[in-house]
């Protein structure tokens, strides 16, 4: 407020609101002190001490609008000013979260818009003028957005997230709904719902079913919302039950894997106490191996949380006055950040670090728990035999047993497989190209950061990552000189992708014809070219639309063509000359019937403008033909990457994780050159992002193997199989679906031995699985969905055994395979 008060009001330079404030800030504080002072007024004078080093705690963010104006390569949000630094706090970039207390509920997704106040104001966007010297506001804000139907607004929306509407109905209940009074009399609409509820009631449809149901039929139903005790109800069992005690849990109690838990049988917590366990995991004898010696299976046997227990009630006895000013931080920095964050059903990873400080405070209380034993028994046993016994007695129950249960799931010495990836993600690209590479996720992108910014390494590539090209800050700095490499071709300027415009550009059809990329994009760029421009011309009336749409911009065909330029694709080394036969004139790409993002118009900017000058790379990982374009047939895996070609791989429908054509000889001198980053190592832990990242290397190298093998390049193909094996040992990094394509590699080059090693090992992992579920009796934690999986993977490795070996060893290892089958027919699947 001070900033904007200051320059646009009294026309003062930028920034000088913000250091009047700072002054008054120091005046103010002086004052008090001294009045409160010489006043005698110890609690007033405590209080404003207490505000004045929280102050002096928070003037260490003075670094961030410090660092922003240097304009450092990696700069998120750019907190340059006041105005993008409060954006910076209050986390604008991700949107509004739910609200804790009053608010929106998930089921506004299906109820259509408010009858009264069908639209509300946004956030009016301030922005430096360097013409006039003012803040000014970038964005059209009045009756901006959407606004939510205020029957589905109420008190404690604890289910909120439109976007995880599925998972919500899945841990509450289904949405009820009816049809609207005007659609009553159809006989038509009646028998279509009453099939789908039919269709749910049996099965066959689940809740995302119900969510597409929902949308479909929002027009001819309303819609109930969740009631207040389903949002109290789902509160206190997954955000403060399975969001916070499991955490807890697995702190004091013990924890069952480090795999990401989704009310699922992953992720729960675990004591160690067979009887306990049992009761809320299912049965813990025959466990699969996988299970039992995955390193994050920790069990403490409650240990530390009874010693915490009687901290807890020794200090509330004899210390009230201090055990409630650490109950109130311990609930504060657990339980009352649960219910502000409203956390919902499932977040992209586990949670658990946000709730560290209640963790803190209740290790005190393990502290004091000590202390009590000691007072406790001092009646009992003399003094100097008491202390030392007390002393060994809590170390060895507690701070031994989880050093010895944790330490081999915390040890990071010798792990470099993060850095490792990263570089060989960097490595994939062809060096001194000034190539730009699109990467699909914040796991791809940090480490890649990390290698550029710490350890100086391939400073020649532009990584670019599309999640934050939705924001002008990083289109800014995309378009600047960073290390080595140039900045990113683009013919838009700032005002034309700020905060606000050009967020969603619609499509609204009006001509078939197939547009050049370059005269799409000056169409787009054209400021003139609004819907509501459009709309005035067909005789509409704009005033009944939102001021964001009115704005927008439009574009009147999504027949993309993007001209080839075959003298750059061959000076950058795009293609190789033996294939420059392969090359074509042009490729046709058809944009979405709705519209496109920022994010998406962004990077067909750089697309129409960098003319085959600069190769364009993706990291993949994503099956979404928007994330590449809608150029998944012009790519071409080099290692860990998916580079942009002229050559056309049609995609096989049957086989989703293979896009684009191989090169086999530049690969296999990409994959040769890998860093490991002792990945094949005993000691080494493997934790389940590093198991779920080794899926991309191991698809990639199979895909490799087939390649030299259909060449005939039997050698180089064992090379590469036996890399995978070596450095992505079966036992540490499970998926083992995507070892299926190694067993029949090894046949197919005629390692048979090899061949059957892994298919024995591999096999034995699905044998000890269906060996728990037959052991086991029926529980919910063990799903029909889950045997049914391992059943089918089985019996493809059984195929390639069938299809590969002699007949002997083929029809043993089908017959084990068919009495595993029976048995779990007659158990879980007879009528």
């Amino acid at each position: 407020w001070s900033e904007l008060f200051f320059v646009n009001t009294f026309g003062l330079p930028f920034h000088s609101g913000t250091v009047i404030a700072g002054f008054a800030f120091v005046i103010l504080f002086y004052l008090a002190h001294r009045y409160t002072r010489r006043k005698n007024l110890y609690g007033a004078n405590t209080a404003v001490l207490c505000l004045l080093f929280m102050f002096i705690g928070f003037s260490s963010w003075f670094m961030l609008p410090i660092r922003a104006n240097a304009h450092t390569p990696i700069n998120e949000n750019d907190p340059s000013d006041a105005r993008l630094l409060l954006a910076y706090y209050n986390r604008e970039q991700y949107g509004d979260a739910g609200a804790p207390l009053y608010g929106a509920m998930y089921s506004d997704r299906f109820a259509g818009q408010d009858s009264d106040n069908p639209y509300k104001d946004d956030k009016p966007k301030y922005e430096q003028d360097e013409e006039t010297g003012k803040y000014i506001i970038v964005n059209p804000y009045k009756n901006a957005i959407h606004n939510s139907n205020s029957k589905h607004v109420g008190i404690l929306p604890r289910m909120w997230s439109s976007e995880h509407a599925a998972n919500y109905m899945k841990l509450s209940r289904p949405l009820d709904f009816s049809i609207k009074p005007e659609y009553a009399s159809s006989k038509e609409l009646k028998d279509g719902i009453n099939r789908f509820k039919i269709d749910y009631a049996a099965g066959k449809i689940d809740e995302k079913g119900y969510v597409n149901f929902l949308e479909q039929f929002s027009s001819y139903i309303d819609v109930e919302p969740p009631g207040l005790l389903d949002n109290i109800r789902f509160m206190f069992q997954y955000q403060f039950g399975y969001m916070y005690w499991r955490y807890f849990m697995w702190n004091f109690a013990g924890r069952q894997d480090d795999i990401q838990g989704k009310m699922n049988n992953n992720g729960n917590w675990l004591s160690g106490i067979k009887a306990i366990d049992e009761h809320h995991l299912g049965p813990q004898d025959n466990l699969p191996s996988d299970a039992l010696n995955n390193r994050a299976r920790n069990t403490y046997f409650f240990l530390p949380l009874i010693l915490g227990l009687i901290g807890f009630i020794f200090h509330l006895r004899k210390d009230p006055k201090r055990f409630w000013t650490l109950l109130v931080f311990f609930l504060f920095t657990g339980i009352a950040i649960q219910f502000y964050t409203n956390v919902r059903p499932f977040e992209p990873r586990e949670r658990d670090y946000s709730l560290i400080g209640s963790f803190y405070i209740f290790a005190i209380w393990i502290g004091i728990g000590a202390f009590a034993l000691y007072s406790g028994l001092q009646k009992l046993l003399s003094p100097k035999i008491l202390a030392p016994a007390v002393k060994t007695a809590c170390l060895l129950a507690v701070p031994t047993v989880m050093a010895y249960q944790n330490w081999d799931d915390h040890d990071r010495s010798e792990r470099y497989i993060a850095r490792a990836m990263a570089r060989n993600t960097l490595d994939s690209i062809r060096k001194n190209t000034d190539a730009i590479v699109f990467t699909m996720g914040e796991n791809d992108i940090f480490g890649m950061w990390y290698a550029q910014e710490v350890e100086k390494h391939r400073t020649d590539v532009r990584v670019v990552y599309p999640g934050y090209l939705a924001t002008d800050w990083y289109i800014d700095q995309i378009k600047r000189k960073a290390h080595q490499s140039s900045p990113v071709p683009s013919q838009l300027s700032h005002i034309q992708y700020t905060y606000g415009i050009r967020d969603v550009v619609y499509h609204q059809p009006l001509t078939d014809e197939r547009w050049d990329i370059k005269r799409f994009m000056e169409w787009i760029a054209n400021d003139r070219h609004t819907v509501e421009d459009l709309i005035r011309k067909q005789g509409g009336d704009p005033g009944q639309y939102p001021e964001r749409y009115r704005k927008a911009i439009f574009y009147p065909t999504n027949r993309i063509r993007i001209p080839v330029n075959r003298k750059n694709v061959l000076r950058s080394g795009l293609v190789m000359e033996k294939d420059k036969a392969l090359i074509r004139d042009h490729i046709d790409i058809d944009l979405p019937e709705g519209g496109i993002t920022k994010s998406q118009m962004m990077m067909l900017d750089i697309l129409a403008n960098n003319n085959w000058e600069r190769p364009l790379y993706f990291t993949g990982g994503s099956f979404n033909p928007a994330d590449y374009l809608w150029l998944r047939e012009y790519m071409q895996l080099d290692g860990l990457v998916y580079k942009l070609v002229p050559i056309r791989t049609p995609i096989d429908k049957d086989n989703p994780y293979e896009m684009g054509r191989i090169d086999p000889e530049l690969m296999y001198d990409i994959v040769m050159k890998w860093d490991w980053g002792h990945s094949g190592s005993d000691k080494i832990y493997c934790d389940s992002i590093i198991r779920r990242r080794a899926i991309s290397y191991r698809i990639n190298m199979a895909r490799l193997t087939e390649t030299l093998l259909e060449e005939n390049k039997k050698e180089k193909a064992k090379n590469v199989m036996d890399l995978a094996m070596e450095k992505m040992p079966l036992e540490h990094y499970g998926y083992y679906a995507f070892l299926e394509p190694f067993i029949d590699g090894y046949y197919q080059a005629g390692e048979f031995r090899k061949a059957r090693d892994l298919f024995t090992r591999t096999s034995r992992k699905y044998q000890e699985k269906l060996d728990y579920y037959l052991s086991s009796g029926k529980h919910p934690l063990i799903t029909g969905e889950d045997i049914l999986y391992d059943l089918q993977r089985y019996r493809a490795l059984v195929d390639i055994v069938a299809r590969n070996d002699n007949e002997e060893f083929g029809r043993k290892e089908t017959e084990e395979f068919n009495r595993y089958l029976d048995q779990t027919e007659q158990r879980y699947f007879s009528l």
